[in-house]
């Protein structure tokens, strides 16, 4: 039997479950990653630090729509750090903090908030060696993390 000769109701159920049919397909395809790309921040290249005139080590991250920071990894001395977020995405907004109690000291300072193209900085300072895996923690379940190593 054809959907119009059962009545309103169904043709009615049936419109529904197109449109949830539709909708889950679309969630689907723009859900962002497949779990496959996990690890693609430790296969990436490191990001370069300069040494600005002022004696202070600077390196400039990117975020965007892809829910990633570029580079995911750099290395700096112990020192002076002055780190740059840029927000390059159309509609995202992001944050960046180091994550507490995960690197082998803690840094409190963070980039709270950075709405679609902005681009804020902050300076710190870093004396212990070690690895200090840094995260949008708006995103850090879609893989938007990173490390930032003190060598030296």
């Amino acid at each position: 039997m054809s959907t119009a000769a059962r009545g309103p109701r169904a043709r009615r159920t049936a419109g529904l479950l197109a449109g949830l049919a539709l909708a889950v397909s679309v969630l689907t395809g723009c859900g962002g990653s497949d779990g496959g790309d996990a690890d693609a921040t430790s296969s990436a290249a490191p990001g370069t630090v300069s040494v600005a005139a002022d004696g202070v080590q600077e390196i400039t991250l990117t975020t965007g729509d892809d829910y990633r920071f570029s580079p995911a990894t750099f290395t700096v001395a112990p020192g002076e750090v002055r780190l740059t977020v840029d927000n390059t995405a159309d509609q995202y907004t992001h944050n960046f903090l180091f994550t507490a109690g995960a690197g082998p000291a803690d840094i409190t300072e963070e980039i709270p908030v950075l709405g679609p193209g902005e681009s804020k900085t902050i300076t710190f300072t870093v004396q212990t060696p070690g690895d200090y895996p840094f995260e949008c923690s708006f995103h850090v379940a879609l893989g938007q993390v990173g490390t930032m190593t003190v060598s030296g």
